[in-house]
């Protein structure tokens, strides 16, 4: 793309020259003394730790490229960005990012390697790359999202518009956000950021002023479809529990119990809070705890779960957030309404698949 610009800025060197020569003959001829440079000075500390900041982490940023043909014949092709996330030489990035026949990640020396995908957890949008041959490029350092505080800085290092190893640099502007995804499902806690994000940032580290991964930029909100003040990432609590899935078998577990919950529009209607069990999977643990359907041809409704885990249970991502947490192979502890009852009932979690998605038209 930088090959583009390549005769505007010949054009520019020429013009500067051309604009130059009268002021190299005047200053000869004894005209206007020459301005004198003023020295710099020390940089800002804040100048400083950002210059840090990108030098240490840019070497391990990388440009993903997705290319496909397209069922017509016309080859389609994308970029995000990634980072390298062990000494093995994995790459992290979105797994909207990769959605392609032809993944190939170009490094900053600018050598381009085809690369693998080997784990996708859409319901996070997380991808986990292979390389064809390692670039010998350090992991970075992880930190944590379970303490991060409205107001830090935060550095976003990508390719926005393919515009390679750019970074651009703004706070945490608020926590605990939810981001939907394609499975139906919401990611938990995300990171709100004004550092500016585009379209080619997407599976890209967010960072903290220390340097460490905060974050996996994943998504802009924006009626232009560009930099519009909010950016937001996957906590890296949650990357780090679910790259090293994706490494060893591929996927990542989904947490749930077997129900389908009715749509939130219908639970409106019925003036029901919480989430309206509308369906529960043959031999899943909610059928086998118990838990009633909805019949809507016999006008009767199912039970209602009202809490998990003693935290209020109002939507959907409540029970599916709590899921996450608990993870495979726990309990959860749900309170629920049955018409003028309320039961209390422990459902043992399960994996109940990466094909069922865990929205309302899926299983949960």
């Amino acid at each position: 793309m930088l090959k583009t610009f390549a005769p505007a800025a010949i054009a520019l060197a020429i013009l500067t020259t051309a604009c130059s020569r009268p002021a190299e003959q005047q200053i000869e001829t004894g005209g206007a003394d020459p301005r004198v440079i003023q020295a710099r000075g020390t940089l800002a500390e804040s100048e400083q730790a950002t210059i840090a900041i990108f030098q240490s982490a840019s070497p391990s940023v990388v440009l993903v490229v997705s290319r496909s043909v397209s069922s017509f014949n016309q080859e389609e092709i994308g970029a995000g960005t990634g980072f390298v996330w062990d000494e093995a030489g994995h790459i992290v990035t979105n797994n909207h990012v990769v959605q392609a026949q032809q993944i190939v990640v170009r490094t900053p020396g600018g050598e381009d390697v085809p690369a693998t995908v080997i784990g996708r957890a859409p319901q996070y949008d997380i991808a986990v790359l292979r390389l064809e041959r390692p670039t010998g490029a350090p992991p970075l350092p992880l930190g944590t999202s379970n303490d991060l505080q409205v107001g830090q800085a935060t550095f976003a290092i990508g390719n926005p518009f393919g515009f390679d190893r750019t970074i651009t640099s703004g706070i945490v502007s608020a926590l605990g956000r939810q981001l939907p995804t394609q499975q139906g499902r919401e990611i938990a806690d995300v990171i709100q950021t004004d550092a500016a994000i585009n379209p080619g940032n997407s599976g890209g580290p967010l960072l903290d002023s220390a340097g460490r991964v905060i974050g996996v930029t994943t998504a802009i909100y924006s009626p232009s479809g560009a930099y519009a003040g909010l950016g937001f990432a996957v906590p890296i609590d949650t990357v780090a529990r679910v790259v090293p899935q994706l490494i060893e078998s591929g996927r990542a577990p989904i947490a749930g119990i077997g129900v389908m919950a009715a749509d939130q529009a219908i639970a409106t209607r019925l003036g029901v809070e919480g989430v309206l069990v509308w369906q529960t999977a043959r031999g899943s643990p909610a059928e086998r705890a118990g838990l009633r359907s909805t019949d809507p041809q016999r006008g009767i409704m199912g039970d209602v779960i009202v809490r998990a885990e003693g935290q209020p249970v109002r939507r959907l991502v409540d029970l599916t957030n709590t899921l996450d947490r608990l993870g495979v192979g726990a309990d959860i502890d749900l309170t629920v309404q049955r018409g003028n009852q309320t039961v209390e009932l422990s459902i043992p979690i399960e994996d109940i698949g990466s094909g069922e998605g865990e929205g309302q038209t899926g299983r949960k």
